[in-house]
């Protein structure tokens, strides 16, 4: 849980989203790099970024942001930004990055919440909140 001034949240999205023509763009040096300038970007932004799995084909992201960011932003913000970000970083030091790709990401990306309560607990919790406890004793 985290706290900001007057309230507390715990707020999770999952990003998904994939080079051009899921083209395997990622492997070694280029995987590694690509790691360290999510996290740094995630990290100019306050974001806590409790996963990242960068296979050759896809990017994995479960990031943490605060309550001000909607999963609408986060995916706009995953979608302008972050692969801006990285895609001038890296081909700018990969050359053949350059070569192969003339864009490294395809326009789409995924963006789902992640929550801490699963939701048959949010449903029966709403839907039970007003009924009355049993006693178990006998009827007055």
């Amino acid at each position: 849980m985290r706290t900001s001034p007057g309230a507390g949240y715990d707020l999770g999205y999952r990003v998904v989203w994939c080079p051009t023509y899921r083209c395997p763009a990622f492997g070694g040096r280029v995987k590694d790099r690509f790691k360290e300038l999510i996290r740094a970007e995630a990290g100019e932004h306050g974001w806590e970024v409790v996963a990242l799995g960068v296979m050759p084909d896809q990017v994995r992201l479960f990031v943490k942001p605060g309550p001000k960011h909607s999963p609408s932003s986060v995916a706009l913000y995953v979608a302008g930004q972050f692969k801006s970000f990285a895609f001038h970083h890296l081909r700018a030091e990969s050359g053949h990055l350059r070569s192969r790709l003339p864009t490294l990401w395809s326009r789409s990306c995924c963006v789902a919440t992640v929550g801490v309560v699963p939701v048959g607990t949010v449903r029966r919790s709403i839907e039970t909140r007003y009924e009355r406890p049993s006693t178990g004793g006998g009827g007055a």
